[in-house]
């Protein structure tokens, strides 16, 4: 698997905060009503991202966590893999491959998702 692409160690979502500690631990603060700052129980973190009302999380071993709200898919990523940089947006969530693909799940209203054709993406 390719290096993990550095990403900010603090995200901002919708009403919540959330930061990466250098031991791979994670906090948040803000609202926490649909479980987004559920993230206490987090290890060996390389990267994370906030979304409106859910949190990502980037695992060293390029997995990928997630919590809060997933009414619309946006925390069904349980099946992504060798993944190495992510980034949460309102109701979806979206990977970057080692392979330099990308995957998105969530609300599709806008599009926003349809990512399956990207490649060659840093």
């Amino acid at each position: 698997m390719n290096a993990v692409i550095p990403l900010p160690v603090l995200a901002a979502g919708y009403l919540h905060t959330v930061g990466l500690k250098s031991d791979g631990t994670v906090v948040a603060v803000g609202r926490n009503k649909e479980g987004q700052c559920h993230v206490s129980d987090w290890r060996d973190m390389v990267a994370i991202a906030a979304g409106s009302h859910h949190t990502i999380g980037l695992k060293s071993d390029g997995t990928v966590a997630a919590v809060g709200w997933n009414k619309h898919g946006e925390c069904h990523i349980g099946d992504w893999r060798t993944i190495v940089a992510v980034a949460a947006g309102c109701m979806h969530t979206v990977g970057l491959t080692s392979k330099g693909t990308v995957v998105a799940v969530g609300n599709h209203a806008y599009g926003q998702c349809d990512v399956s054709s990207w490649r060659g993406i840093i």
